[in-house]
């Protein structure tokens, strides 16, 4: 029985967000935990905070569950909107954009076996 939680609108880049998430993919989730408690990223933080939310998750549909059996079975990370736009002064009176990326952080918990 699998159960996921998804953050939206994460103020992170999905391409650092990538790094971390490949780290802990196919893992058991303690271990999961004690890589995230321990990487020196930034994007560990919300990453961390989505897997705990999955896991509480899974403990509230069933609480007979046996956590030491859970693996984090898929982990992904897609873009969001890059609406939080910046600008930039620049020669000659011009400005261009800073683009601020926002990222999607989906990450769902199954038993092995």
């Amino acid at each position: 029985m699998a159960k996921r939680a998804i953050g939206r609108f994460i103020r992170v880049t999905p391409r650092k967000a990538r790094t971390v998430v490949n780290a802990i993919r196919g893992r058991n989730v303690r271990d999961a935990l004690q890589i995230l408690r321990f990487v020196h990223k930034d994007a560990a933080q919300p990453v961390l905070k989505v897997l705990e939310s999955a896991l509480a998750n899974s403990k509230a549909a069933d609480a007979t569950l046996d956590v030491d059996r859970l693996v984090v079975f898929r982990a992904i990370v897609q873009e969001g909107p890059k609406s939080l736009k910046r600008w930039r002064m620049r020669a000659h009176g011009r400005a261009t954009q800073i683009i601020k990326r926002m990222s999607h952080i989906e990450i769902v918990l199954g038993e092995e076996g």
